[in-house]
């Protein structure tokens, strides 16, 4: 019987795939090939290596929609030597397809929207597909285009990707849409298989040839409070410490906040 693929499966053989391709022979021990020299394990070397069949892993890149333990999941992730957070994000896509993401929320509830209204540093809401649900007065100061933009175009990774006024404000554009986009991809998990998900990513894919050239390169990258720089046009450079929390009552909503550095 042909075992039908999924889309979040897809998307776990679309990843194993990339990694697949880049694993380090020498690191396992493996002889180099002339035609790629140390990158790359066939897919029977994976299977090896993590004690299953060809066929099963065959499957599982393929997409198909097979039984998947955590164990066999862990040795399929150790051959390929990802990391933490890349292993936790595999283990998530191979969850059953039963297990769908909460519904996404139409509205900011009030006392969130109340809460960045009281920080007298820039501070904006987004949703689990980074659409920029709410925002306060610095940052509207900040980013004086909030305000004015059309709703489809108020996301975050939108932005980063086609607005040439965001990408001037950051000194170092490619190094910070490359981090975006890495924590995009691990936040999103499971989700990018649903319709919102795919439709920004759909969306960038024919916009912007550099989220082409970065989506394919498949990082995956957990959130990490740190120092941002932004190039102002009326203060010049800036210094923040880049946040983000997750209210407990509405966990699919984010609260990023940009803490000025005096220092």
């Amino acid at each position: 019987m042909i075992r039908p693929r999924t889309p979040r499966r897809e998307q776990l053989g679309e990843f194993l795939f990339a990694r697949r391709r880049t694993t380090s022979r020498s690191a396992l021990g493996l002889p180099l090939t002339a035609r790629r020299g140390d990158a790359g394990l066939t897919r029977e070397e994976v299977a090896t290596l993590a004690g299953v069949s060809g066929s099963w892993y065959t499957w599982l890149e393929q997409g198909r929609d097979i039984n998947v333990s955590r164990q066999v999941l862990a040795a399929v992730a150790r051959v390929l030597g990802l990391t933490s957070v890349e292993t936790e994000y595999v283990f998530a896509l191979a969850e059953q397809e039963s297990a769908e993401p909460a519904p996404e929320r139409e509205a900011v509830p009030d006392h969130l929207q109340r809460l960045v209204d009281a920080l007298d540093f820039p501070a904006f809401i987004v949703a689990t597909d980074w659409a920029i649900a709410g925002w306060n007065a610095r940052y509207a100061w900040l980013y004086p285009r909030i305000a004015t933009l059309d709703e489809a175009d108020r996301n975050l990774l939108w932005l980063v990707y086609t607005d040439p006024e965001l990408r001037e404000m950051l000194p170092d554009w490619e190094r910070d849409s490359r981090r975006f986009l890495a924590e995009f991809r691990a936040e999103a998990g499971v989700r990018l298989a649903t319709p919102r998900h795919r439709a920004i990513v759909e969306r960038l894919r024919a916009a912007s040839d550099d989220f082409r050239v970065q989506w394919a390169e498949l990082e995956i990258l957990r959130f990490a409070s740190r120092r941002r720089m932004f190039r102002h046009r009326e203060a010049g450079l800036l210094a923040f410490e880049h946040h983000r929390l997750v209210p407990s009552d509405a966990s699919d909503l984010h609260v990023v906040m940009y803490v000025p550095v005096t220092t």
